[in-house]
């Protein structure tokens, strides 16, 4: 068995010619959805997420705008910037890009950022909401995780998903929304015990911890679904992710790749809740 391909970049090219299409009539209805990007310092991978967000916007129609702050602003100037952007009411989603400089506590700026322009899904409302099975902005890695399973009919009810990493932007949300699917959902971590053993039990494994190739084709159950979060750049410059992929391949049903599998489809997402947030403000249903 060769495990089949979810290519995140060709169904992120997918979504973003649907959302085009609501775009362009929501622009007949007068409105035009706008997310606002705010950059703290010069980060060059910060930079260059922020550069493939404003051009996915630009594909879909979406307006967008980026302000670029100093290394040294103050906590308190980002959080009176980001109420000023609470109030503006053109604009409909607000995305403060991580990490912040030491100086600027990042749970004080997602807190300040109105839950009705949280495009992220990071604040304390969204999160509850989301815990609660309740109408809400998604985080965006594991919204695109979901809607990548569901675009090959991957079954979720009944099945054990095991998640490996337990972050508040991915580990711990993934595992919450395969709960709402009605999984049954392990969470593994550094202080795991036989890590390996849980693994190769798990119907739908998620790797989300940050080190290349750290899960190897023993922590695969045959004919698993393997979804690799992990963006981790080898000496040679290439991309690849916490899977070692070209074995996994061979014992999964399904699998993504790294580059071109996860990735892709968080910005996806963030424009997906950026459409969502317009709508909601301007009272637009549908």
């Amino acid at each position: 068995m060769t495990a089949e391909i979810i290519n995140g970049k060709e169904l992120s090219t997918e979504l973003k010619l649907e959302m085009k299409e609501e775009v362009e009539k929501l622009k007949e209805l007068g409105l035009t959805p706008h997310l606002t990007v705010v950059l703290v310092g010069e980060n060059p991978a910060s930079k260059s997420y922020v550069k493939g967000k404003e051009k996915a916007a630009a594909e879909t129609g979406i307006s967008s705008s980026l302000i670029e702050l100093s290394a040294s602003t103050s906590e308190a100037e980002l959080l009176q910037l980001i109420q000023e952007l609470n109030e503006d009411k053109t604009v409909h989603g607000i995305l403060v890009q991580l990490p912040l400089p030491e100086q600027i506590r990042e749970e004080k700026v997602i807190e300040t950022i109105h839950p009705n322009k949280d495009v992220d899904g990071f604040h304390p409302i969204s999160i509850g909401k989301m815990m609660t099975g309740e109408d809400t902005f998604l985080p965006c890695t594991p919204y695109g995780i979901i809607t990548m399973l569901k675009s090959k009919d991957i079954e979720i009810e009944g099945k054990h998903a095991v998640i490996i990493g337990r972050s508040n932007i991915v580990g711990k949300p993934i595992g919450q929304l395969l709960l709402n699917e009605n999984a049954t959902v392990t969470y593994c971590h550094s202080r795991t015990k036989n890590l390996q053993e849980i693994a190769s039990n798990a119907d739908i494994l998620i790797a989300a911890i940050g080190r290349a190739h750290a899960i190897t084709a023993e922590y695969v159950k045959e004919g698993a679904v393997v979804i690799d979060v992990g963006i981790n750049r080898l000496e040679n410059g290439s991309l690849t992710g916490d899977v070692d992929f070209e074995n996994a391949k061979e014992k999964a049903s399904y699998i993504t790749p790294v580059p071109r599998g996860v990735g892709p489809m968080t910005i996806t997402m963030l424009l997906k809740n950026t459409i969502k947030a317009a709508k909601g403000l301007s009272k637009i249903e549908g």
